[in-house]
């Protein structure tokens, strides 16, 4: 996936910004002949392929390298010049760049393990090719832009298991030691006491002006499209799943089950190109009448103050704080009250410990795959806040679920 400029403590300040942040320190390992890493040679290196050679999938890749447990061998994406830049910084052969939309399926071939950094729409597909292929994935979020293809990713995740390979969805937030030590206070100390509300905010600057021209050159064309695909609310899934999902990640985790229903409405009121919203503004209500509101943008604040991507819960014993790169608290009486800290490089360093955990993983012969279904749960309630917004409606949770509507990008034309 591409990188997206996002404003997180202020204008200047970006969630992609975060890259600045201390990197993975390398370790030295033996080298095997291609084809023979599967997982249990805990001093291997594994041969790592590439989906999706934008700016986000060129940088991770790089942190994958300088881990030292892997080669990244290979490349896949649809555009040759995006391939040929990842490839040429990664060092990877001519031979194993695939070009066109199918490419990735000849870079299976070749590897081990996959790195999916597409745009989201394919991650399904290429998650599921990869699991029937025998390989090990590691794939962005959002993991899908639909009901359909989050119920694939679980599939892919299940199958992974029974097949003995591992299967990770890179959220950087779970990956953060504030983060983990405040929601394990919430869940076994009971920390807040009863959770009573919440809110939970992604304020942020409108990320994707550097695709404004490739949209405007032929909105209705597909390439154009694809290449633009962060203005695109299929490709993408619009903001609330693209971008949203890092805060809506965090209100899942602390609540710990799905909401019941949400209402909620939203539009393109700034952004001069796209089909995705720039807005939401959402209620969900979760049982026991706990509603918890969401508002995000994509859009000029004028330096308001606070913005990025926040969560904040009230309980009857206290309250949690939560600031992506910024501080996580736990305010209250006595023991119930935690200093916690602030993660200014929670985007690199989360993406470095989920890189350290996959290769663990899968030398260690570790098949639980636990981070799936909480990311599957994450996604559906994206899909659930952006259905009600696309309504001006309530929608439930089980109607939703039970509706599985399917998003169709209507490619016509494409490279395979």
């Amino acid at each position: 996936m591409e990188p997206t400029e996002t404003t997180v403590a202020n204008a200047s300040l970006t969630r992609r910004g975060f890259m600045a942040g201390a990197g993975a320190a390398a370790v030295s390992f033996a080298v095997m002949e291609p084809g023979l890493v599967r997982g249990s040679a805990a001093n291997s290196k594994i041969n790592l392929g590439l989906i999706g050679c934008g700016g986000r999938g060129t940088w991770i890749a790089k942190l994958f390298k300088q881990h030292g447990g892997y080669n990244v061998i290979a490349v896949a994406d649809y555009f040759q010049d995006r391939i040929d830049s990842a490839g040429n910084e990664l060092e990877v052969p001519q031979a194993n760049r695939f070009p066109g939309i199918k490419g990735y399926l000849k870079l299976l071939e070749k590897v081990d393990a996959v790195a999916i950094e597409s745009p989201p729409y394919f991650h399904p597909e290429q998650a599921a090719a990869a699991v029937e292929a025998g390989k090990h994935v590691y794939v962005a979020k959002p993991i899908a832009v639909d009901v359909p293809g989050c119920l694939s990713i679980e599939d892919s995740g299940k199958r992974s298991t029974v097949n003995k390979k591992c299967f990770l969805i890179d959220f950087q937030t779970r990956a953060d030691p504030f983060y983990k030590e405040a929601l394990r206070r919430v869940h076994q100390e009971k920390a807040i006491g009863a959770i009573a509300f919440g809110e939970a905010t992604y304020h942020a600057t409108c990320p994707f002006g550097r695709m404004y021209d490739a949209w405007r050159k032929d909105p209705e064309g597909s390439e154009n499209r694809l290449r633009a695909w962060g203005l695109d609310k299929v490709l993408s899934g619009d903001i609330i799943t693209e971008q949203n999902i890092h805060t809506l990640d965090v209100m899942n985790w602390i609540m710990g089950v799905p909401p019941v229903w949400a209402v909620g409405t939203g539009g393109r009121k700034f952004r001069p190109v796209g089909t995705c919203f720039d807005t939401f503004s959402v209620l969900f209500q979760y049982p026991n009448n706990v509603g918890i509101t969401f508002s995000s943008r994509q859009m000029e604040g004028f330096d308001t103050k606070p913005d990025g991507i926040r969560n904040r819960m009230f309980g009857t014993e206290g309250v949690l704080e939560t600031e992506y790169g910024g501080q996580v608290i736990i305010r209250g009486k006595g023991d119930h009250f935690y200093r916690g800290g602030s993660s200014p490089g929670i985007y690199q360093d989360g993406a470095v410990a989920n890189i350290k955990t996959f290769h663990e993983s899968v030398t260690g012969a570790k098949f639980d795959n636990p981070t799936v279904e909480t990311s599957v749960r994450s996604n559906l309630v994206t899909i659930l806040g952006r259905t009600a917004a696309y309504g001006n409606r309530l929608v439930t949770w089980d109607e939703m679920l039970k509706a599985k509507e399917k998003l169709d990008a209507n490619l016509k034309g494409l490279k395979v």
